[in-house]
């Protein structure tokens, strides 16, 4: 069985920087607490716990050390409240999801009314939210065309969580047309996240079957499965190599990986030893 490496996968920049933000942190006698999960990533969070870099949800939590923005990044007021801490404040935001708070912002000051292309309730999506409503505009959340609400004004701002697909972008797109809807459009969703999905779409064509690797909890792996079973009835999707089932190679004599943005380079390395051991 051969087992063939997308061209683009694992870790981007965004996390990687966050990820060393965070290492840098503990180093030493020091200790820091991260705003929710640093990355969507259960197993890098656990050895960051290990190494005294702690998840809180509430920046009152954070007792000592210092206070971590991850990489999601967070609203206006929850960074306003981790300054109210009085202990050093790390920005670990992915560069691309302050582009799109910026982008969020300036749509509500144009427009009025912005509409995020996103899954609701991410704490990426619920940051651009909230940088829309504190420029004064008004927001909806819509992963795809039928989610559009029908009351929307003649003109409205578009923004993208970062992770999305571009296919959403589409359809939400379409759905604004077919409302009469005039769109101002800021595309926001970061290079890393599309060339993966593109490498991933190629190679799950090409092979028998293929696995992703990455967080069930994060959302560009979850997209990067969903891209690959359009292309490949046998996708797997793994947190890691203890989860791969020799049952589902049966037969196959090419098998394809990839891994989400938040999957690091040793967590790929791992499933790649264990598949071509079978």
């Amino acid at each position: 069985m051969q087992v063939f490496r997308s061209k683009n996968a694992g870790a981007c920049y965004g996390v990687q920087r966050a990820l060393d933000l965070a290492l840098k942190a503990s180093e030493g006698d020091g200790s820091a607490f991260t705003l929710g999960p640093l990355i969507h990533n259960p197993q890098v969070v656990a050895e960051l716990d290990a190494r005294g870099v702690r998840a809180v949800e509430r920046p009152d939590e954070a007792t000592h050390g210092a206070i971590i923005i991850r990489s999601h990044g967070v609203t206006p007021a929850v960074r306003r409240s981790c300054e109210a801490q009085e202990l050093p404040v790390i920005d670990a935001t992915c560069p691309h999801v302050s582009r799109a708070q910026k982008a969020a912002a300036k749509l509500a000051g144009e427009c009025g009314f912005v509409v995020v292309v996103g899954e609701a309730g991410h704490p990426e999506v619920e940051g651009l939210v909230a940088y829309a409503q504190e420029a004064g505009g008004s927001v909806c959340v819509a992963e795809c065309g039928a989610d559009l609400p029908d009351d929307l004004p003649e003109h409205v701002g578009v923004v993208v969580q970062t992770t999305q697909t571009r296919d959403a972008l589409e359809d939400v797109l379409a759905g604004l047309k077919e409302r009469g809807v005039e769109a101002e459009v800021k595309d926001t969703v970061c290079t890393a996240t599309r060339q993966r999905q593109q490498a991933a779409a190629k190679l799950a064509g090409e092979v028998d079957a293929i696995v992703v690797i990455g967080g069930r909890n994060s959302a560009n792996t979850t997209h990067l499965a969903e891209i690959c079973a359009a292309e490949c009835p046998r996708t797997h999707h793994v947190e890691s190599a203890a989860e791969l089932d020799p049952a589902w190679f049966a037969d196959c004599e090419t098998v394809g990986v990839t891994a989400g943005a938040s999957t690091p380079d040793n967590q790929i390395d791992s499933v790649v030893r264990a598949l071509e051991a079978m």
